[in-house]
């Protein structure tokens, strides 16, 4: 008998006690509820859900509470299609924006058939690897190991290898985010607008021309003509190679590449790489062969 009543006396304590804290947790939800407008989660299945950053944004969630709150255009989303943007306009009645397209550029056109080995690395296929590994034992330590970590860590498959052992960003895939640029262990990737036509495909900073030409044939010598035919204050040399400005993007002009000796700065025009009149002409196709150091 007295098991019974120390049963009863237990479940009716414990009923009491839940029902309390179901009182208290009702008070509590009431008190510090916050109101979340639910056209973020409209907006939110609008989105691609790739959380890649290429808007600037902490992922999807917080572009949407963004763009409810007017804080950012639906057309910063540049891995959406224009179509899902525009939906997001519309169902928030605000004007779709307009935002430049930005991708991911590569300074570096220093390909297996026009600079040279002063060693062969064997290990893990990874640039990081082998950068760790001596540098990756290309003649030139400021270019591109080919060994693909870039197009490894593009979740929008925006970027392939060539034949030359060089990344290829595809410019309608690539989004921006940003993910080649922090992967790359030689700092050759940077994002920029479409806009940007002028391009250095080199971080060459060798202080010999002749050097750095001997690594690479396509290298920048910091011969200064660029900055000589370029518009004022458009491009300077620094640390041997030239730099452009693009605070003056309106001031370029194919002008600056067509006495490059090397072809080192380029013109963009799509995905076409247009290079100066008196640039040397490559025409080989296979690898140089390795200048092994002894």
């Amino acid at each position: 008998m007295e098991i019974l009543y120390s049963v009863f006396v237990t479940a009716v304590f414990m009923a009491a006690l839940g029902g309390l804290l179901a009182y208290f947790l009702a008070i509590a939800n009431k008190r510090l509820y916050v109101y979340e407008d639910p056209l973020i989660e409209q907006v939110e299945e609008l989105l691609p859900h790739s959380n890649c950053g290429a808007c600037g944004s902490a992922g999807c969630r917080n572009f949407a509470e963004l763009a409810v709150l007017g804080k950012i255009d639906p057309a910063c989303c540049t891995v959406n299609t224009a179509e899902q943007n525009k939906n997001i306009a519309g169902l928030l009645g605000v004007a779709m924006g307009n935002v430049e397209k930005r991708v991911a550029r590569l300074a570096c056109a220093g390909g297996k058939h026009v600079a040279t080995m002063r060693a062969l690395y064997s290990g893990l296929a990874s640039c990081r690897a082998a950068t760790v590994a001596g540098g990756g034992g290309k003649s030139c330590a400021w270019g591109c190991l080919g060994l693909g970590d870039c197009a490894d860590v593009c979740d929008f498959d925006a970027i392939q290898m060539d034949r030359h052992g060089l990344p290829v960003v595809d410019l309608v895939k690539c989004t921006a985010c940003g993910d080649c640029v922090d992967i790359c262990p030689k700092n050759l990737f940077s994002i920029h607008g479409v806009t940007h036509k002028l391009w250095v495909a080199c971080r060459n900073e060798e202080a010999d021309g002749d050097v750095a030409e001997a690594a690479c044939e396509v290298a920048c010598t910091a011969c200064g003509r660029c900055v000589m035919d370029g518009a004022e204050g458009l491009i300077h040399l620094q640390s041997n190679l030239a730099v452009i400005d693009y605070d003056q993007n309106a001031s370029a002009s194919r002008v600056a590449i067509e006495r490059c000796p090397t072809g080192a700065i380029v013109w963009l025009e799509g995905e076409r790489i247009i290079k100066g009149k008196l640039a040397k002409k490559i025409i080989r196709i296979e690898p140089l062969p390795a200048n092994i150091e002894v």
